[in-house]
């Protein structure tokens, strides 16, 4: 697998096991091409904003691509023959479904599952917690405790 990331977060990913990682600002197919791949079949996308097309770009044919947020822009562009030509499908994700998220509570539970919590903070410092989100220099969750 293959993270692209911000400089100051490469280490994250690869703790995790990430195979690679990419810099978020390199002209993608270059910097995949570097690390020794051409294209890939999945892209799971949190980020959105000017990276949408680069990404759909380097999807293989029959390719998916799944966004759950939008932290650099929610509006997009890109050229639709990729999507037709290429026949990608394209996936947006909110939540999964209650037993999704009962499966993941049991597999954290049995510690097989590691959830990246990059900040606690009581709901009294929700101002402070908010300003770290804003900050996007942090990598995993930021976690407010009533």
């Amino acid at each position: 697998m293959v993270a692209v990331a911000g400089a100051a977060k490469h280490a994250a990913p690869r703790e995790v096991g990430e195979d690679a990682v990419v810099a978020r600002d390199a002209e993608l197919p270059a910097a995949l091409a570097a690390v020794g791949i051409e294209e890939v079949d999945v892209v799971a996308d949190v980020v959105a904003g000017p990276s949408f097309g680069d990404l759909l770009g380097v999807l293989a044919p029959l390719g998916r691509y799944v966004v759950a947020g939008a932290i650099a822009g929610p509006l997009v562009e890109t050229d639709l023959r990729t999507v037709y030509l290429r026949q990608l499908t394209l996936f947006g994700s909110s939540f999964g479904t209650h037993e999704d998220f009962a499966a993941v509570v049991d597999l954290v539970g049995r510690g097989m599952f590691r959830p990246l919590v990059a900040g606690r903070y009581p709901l009294a410092e929700l101002a402070t917690a908010q300003k770290h989100f804003v900050s996007k220099d942090f990598v995993g969750k930021l976690v407010v405790e009533p």
